[in-house]
């Protein structure tokens, strides 16, 4: 078993919990202890694509983890929470709401290169501690801005919910100008909007959903949050837990296997004679290879040898132990 189960992780469930139910699997179906590991940590109150590594595809998570990824969100606008999410308690709030012809405005402004803060709760580290354990201990974190790359962001289908009647007099907004039909879609105070987003390595979707609101006067949290690819992977690659068990349980894990080199569409392919193919397992260099500089992925027949980089010394970036059958 070498290659990729992609999940469709649900809502609750953490990415450790993720790598846990495909080695049960792996156990249930009979096929012995093998190496697992996820291509990039999902949140537990996030769904969605999660790739899973097995064997030495494993060798390629660092790289998926520095993959673009893509995510479906909702903010929801007048209440900012300490987690920037559903989970955890208001701190902020406030009754201005924004028109979707509004929020369309201001997303170029958060599309390409832009700076954001992490969120108090993540995962990275402060002097060796996660931010997330200091701020659930109750001390104050400060996190550096960081330059991210938004590279797609857009309105996903309408976009929008209106606010009722009822809820634009418990939120204190101003009263809705008489008119005998409804207003135009641009000039409707939103609850909620969703959202399409395509990031670099590094972006925290729910920083950029605060910012968002601040940019239109107002304050928000993400409501929803459902990663729809990573890297080359997709949600049409997906399977749910319960596909994944009944698979396990039928021994057909291997039917839902993607091969190692599923992660490496993007690579250039370099064609191996026996000999060379010797040399790169046994960590030697090659000279005069004939192929384009950079990054390659090197095969003997059909079998991944190697990732190596080709130059005027062409080396071993990462090999892999595997064999034909």
């Amino acid at each position: 078993m070498h290659g990729w189960l992609i999940l469709d992780k649900p809502y609750g469930l953490g990415s450790t919990q993720a790598v846990s139910a495909v080695k049960r699997a792996l156990r249930v179906g009979g096929y012995g202890k093998a190496k697992v590991g996820h291509g990039g940590t999902l949140d537990p109150l996030a769904s969605g694509v999660l790739p899973i590594a097995i064997g030495e595809a494993t060798k390629l998570s660092g790289r998926m983890l520095d993959a673009d990824k893509a995510y479906d969100f909702t903010i929801r606008f007048g209440s900012e929470t300490d987690t920037l999410d559903a989970e955890g308690p208001v701190i902020a709030e406030s009754a201005v709401r924004p028109t979707l012809a509004e929020v369309e405005a201001v997303l170029p402004r958060f599309t390409g290169p832009i700076a954001q803060v992490p969120p108090a709760y993540s995962a990275l580290k402060i002097e060796g501690k996660r931010a997330y354990d200091l701020a659930r201990a109750g001390e104050e974190v400060t996190l550096a801005s960081r330059d991210v790359v938004i590279k797609a962001l857009s309105l996903e289908g309408e976009g929008w919910v209106r606010v009722s009647d009822i809820d634009r007099a418990v939120l204190g907004l101003r009263p809705r100008p008489p008119h005998p039909n409804p207003l135009p879609a641009g000039e409707r105070e939103l609850e909620d909007v969703t959202l399409s987003a395509l990031v670099s390595k590094g972006t925290y979707i729910r920083s950029l959903a605060r910012d968002i609101a601040y940019a239109l006067g107002t304050v928000g949290h993400v409501t929803m949050l459902r990663r729809t690819k990573a890297g080359p992977f997709t949600l049409d690659q997906a399977i749910s837990l319960d596909k994944l068990d009944e698979a396990a349980k039928d021994a057909r894990l291997q039917a839902l296997l993607l091969p190692l080199t599923a992660g490496l569409v993007d690579t250039p392919v370099l064609c191996l004679t026996p000999e060379q193919a010797l040399a790169l397992r046994q960590g030697k260099k090659l000279f005069g290879i004939a192929a384009p500089p950079g990054l390659t992925l090197g095969v003997l027949g059909e079998i991944p040898v190697a990732l190596i980089d080709v130059a005027d010394e062409t080396t071993v970036v990462r090999g892999f132990n595997l064999v034909s059958e």
